[in-house]
């Protein structure tokens, strides 16, 4: 087959997050089995205009603030006549509105629908600009069929109008050659961690006065930060301020190896986010042995498995997130059957398996459009 992918960003944007990893790790099996994969998206800083990663033929157009626009230009000037088998959509944050224009069999594929969390991330007008665009899409897309990547975004499709035959659920998964336990790591000191994008709706401010707490009850807990966003300037002038920074770190960007040699000395992960997709930083330290404390919203309840894989809070609530973390640092036995639990979870998501729920829907939608693939 020939498939022609829309998304804001590719793998070595410094922006992407875990839409452009779980895009990367399904369509690059789907390459390795010998489909044609292109994938449009915007430029960035120093990259080239094409190049080929992990056999998918990337395609860089334009700067990220006005991509929306040039998709559906570059789609009549160019790809439209090179006669793709199917279009698929990575909807995120501002739409492309695939349906108006796209001839092609077209599937959506859903991250998490933002809806009022944008406000927490974004200025008013900005925020009202993308949930807004956000509405509208869901009137736009409501026929086309979809891709869920959590049953909280499928639930929440489902819950605008959008029908259960058009709504597939293709579950996240975890990079095991890259995030594993090391063989030989001692967890010396009480360590709790934080991965991912640092951004304002991540509620990383949640996470140090919560820290501030813990280290009056346990003056020797260390917090590692790790990941960039336009969020950390804020959250290191806060850890200042709440005299918690001679115990933080804020990492910055880390190569893999690095990341997963720091998940390995963790005792515990925590996600403070206010909405997610699914939570793949949290399934990623599962993965190295490490159980999670994270706030009970979508995409994150569906990543922990409360009181199997880690402990769930009430979002915003600084005093329980506080308590599930001492919990965990003080109950070994309880951290041991969470690790326990964790690793096991972790082992059964495997990205061919979502790769292969990926082809099956792929052919589906080719079906529905009296067409057929190489699919065996």
């Amino acid at each position: 087959m020939r498939i022609l992918l829309l998304n804001w960003q590719d793998i070595k944007n410094p922006a992407g997050g875990g839409a452009e990893v779980y895009l990367q790790q399904i369509f690059k099996r789907l390459a390795a089995q010998g489909h044609e994969i292109t994938l449009l998206c915007s430029q960035f800083s120093d990259a080239p205009k094409e190049e080929v990663i992990d056999g998918i033929h990337i395609v860089r157009k334009g700067n990220r603030n006005l991509f929306n626009y040039i998709v559906p230009i570059e789609y009549e000037r160019k790809f439209h006549r090179e006669h793709y088998d199917i279009v698929i959509d990575d909807i995120n944050k501002i739409p492309f509105y695939t349906p108006i224009y796209v001839r092609e069999p077209l599937l959506g594929m859903v991250m998490h629908l933002f809806s009022t969390s944008i406000f927490r991330e974004a200025s008013i007008p900005a925020a009202s600009y993308v949930y807004c665009a956000e509405r509208l899409a869901l009137s736009v897309y409501r026929k086309t069929p979809l891709v869920a990547i959590s049953e909280s975004t499928r639930t929440e499709l489902l819950s605008h109008g959008c029908t259960r035959e058009n709504v597939f659920l293709v579950p996240c998964a975890v990079n095991h050659s890259a995030y594993r336990q090391l063989p030989g790591v001692i967890k010396t000191e009480l360590m709790i961690g934080y991965v991912g994008r640092i951004k304002k709706y991540k509620s990383v401010d949640h996470l140090l006065r919560a820290f501030a707490i813990v280290l009056k009850v346990l003056p020797e807990a260390k917090l590692i930060i790790i990941g960039e966003g336009d969020g950390k300037p804020a959250f290191e002038q806060l850890s200042h301020e709440l005299q918690i920074n001679h115990a933080t770190t804020f990492t910055g960007f880390l190569p893999s190896e690095e990341k997963v040699r720091l998940l390995n000395q963790m005792q515990i992960v925590v996600n403070t986010s206010a909405k997610e997709g699914w939570g793949l930083t949290v399934t990623e330290a599962n993965a190295c042995g490490v159980p999670a404390v994270a706030s009970d919203v979508p995409g994150l309840h569906d990543a922990v498995k409360d009181g199997e894989t880690g402990l769930l809070y009430e979002y915003g609530n600084i005093e329980q997130l506080a308590e599930k973390i001492l919990l965990l640092l003080r109950d070994e036995h309880l951290r041991s059957r969470l690790t326990k639990g964790a690793l096991e979870y972790a082992q059964s998501l495997t990205w061919d398996k979502s790769a292969e729920i990926m082809l099956d829907v792929i052919e589906q939608v080719l079906r529905r459009h009296g067409r057929t693939s190489s699919i065996p």
